[in-house]
């Protein structure tokens, strides 16, 4: 088993998630849609190929689209065909809907080169005939196919950037669906997924029945025992010595059973005895190598990725609000009903529909696992994004409710 910390896993290091493999395997074989969800960092890439890759053991046809950088609907159809291009008779087939497009055999063709000639025979008028012809092409395989759509909401939240964005991306989530439930039980199963979740999305645009065609799949944090028994796969598989005790105290230090978190604390720790000459870990060493290394310098860039994220779900004055909920969350432990009504006393005046907007930043922030509900009152589960969000406002931070009470009755809004 290796050390992973930024890519996907598979195989052999692929670890735990057998159970919930298990029930979105059967719910896939049933030719159910998927919407597969989950916090940040949870694992869902990984589990998505992991999944395609063991349907591909008994006989399916498994297709990865990542449209994290797809700026059109152009741009993933194209990025669906070349998916395609590994599979022969897919390509063959979708090249000779298009074979004017081309110049040369498909055999001749790259990956890449592929998508380029596919792309470049697209435009706003005739994406969804084509696209479509490529779901077709899937129903005549002779196999059925998983068809994974990775970092959708990435770009739709792109789209919305544009002028008539909102039109736009109803339109391309209605063809997607009219798609899939017009080929009938032979379509191509759907598994659809993204770091920053499709349901708030689609909820805020007010088109949350173009996916209720979608069967949710959540992922949720490892426990205690499936962290401890992953940290200390990893260490005897790359013969680390730990003293008894850390793989607890590792859990106890995250608060909650991320698996990337647990991957990088696990890497980090590494680092750290083999930069001192060491071959064993020690319970002293955690505390050191949480505060320096998780939340420090070389620690930043893992956890700036939360905060890209949602910079990415979230335009101002969303945003804006979503970093004073995290904020006040993490330096005074808690955002309760009454933080929650100072804050939208202290933005009444500068927001419209401030309740509104606050509602919407609470629920895309607890879907996406930034912040826990406790009757009312939230905190954040992961221990280190609480750290690290305290630790870059405490120090300047006024909560929200003194921040109220100074500002006169007459001024409100």
């Amino acid at each position: 088993m290796q050390s992973s910390t930024g890519r996907w896993v598979a195989g052999e290091d692929f670890f735990d998630r057998e159970r919930e493999l298990r029930a979105l395997e059967a719910t896939v074989r049933d030719g159910n849609h998927v919407l597969l969800t989950g916090q940040r960092r949870m694992g869902k890439t990984s589990v998505a190929r992991e999944l395609g890759r063991r349907l591909e053991a008994s006989g399916w046809i498994s297709l990865f689209v990542d449209v994290e950088s797809a700026n059109s609907e152009e741009d993933v159809v194209a990025d669906i065909a070349r998916s395609m291009h590994p599979i022969r008779p897919l390509r063959d087939r979708a090249f000779n809907a298009v074979r004017n497009w081309f110049v040369g055999h498909v055999d001749e063709i790259g990956a890449r080169e592929f998508r380029v000639k596919f792309r470049a025979g697209l435009n706003s008028g005739n994406w969804r005939h084509h696209g479509e012809n490529l779901l077709v092409t899937c129903v005549g395989s002779g196999k059925r196919v998983l068809l994974v759509i990775d970092e959708l909401p990435i770009f739709l939240k792109r789209l919305l950037r544009d002028a008539g964005g909102r039109d736009r991306a109803d339109i391309f989530l209605s063809w997607l669906r009219g798609c899939v439930q017009n080929l009938g039980p032979e379509s191509p199963v759907l598994l659809i997924s993204g770091s920053i979740g499709l349901q708030p999305l689609v909820e805020r645009l007010g088109i949350p029945d173009r996916i209720n065609h979608l069967y949710p799949f959540r992922l949720r944090p490892w426990n205690r025992a499936t962290t401890v028994q992953c940290f200390e796969s990893l260490a005897q598989h790359q013969g680390l010595s730990v003293e008894n005790g850390v793989a607890d105290a590792v859990y106890e230090a995250l608060g909650i059973g991320i698996p990337h978190q647990v991957q990088s604390f696990f890497a980090r720790l590494k680092d750290f005895a083999t930069m001192r000459d060491r071959s064993k870990v020690t319970l002293a060493d955690i505390k050191e190598v949480y505060r320096n290394e998780l939340l420090g310098p070389s620690g930043q860039s893992d956890l700036a990725h939360y905060e890209t994220r949602l910079s990415e779900a979230l335009e101002d004055p969303e945003y804006t609000l979503a970093m004073e909920i995290l904020a006040e969350t993490a330096t005074q432990g808690a955002f309760t009903r009454q933080s929650r009504q100072c804050l939208a006393r202290l933005y009444s005046a500068l927001v419209d529909d401030i309740e509104k907007r606050i509602a919407n930043v609470v629920a895309l922030l607890e879907h996406d696992g930034y912040i826990e509900n406790d009757q009312g009152s939230f905190s954040i589960p992961s221990r280190l994004l609480k750290d690290w969000w305290s630790a870059r406002f405490e120090d300047h931070y006024i909560p929200l409710c003194d921040r109220h009470q100074r500002i006169p009755k007459d001024a409100w809004g």
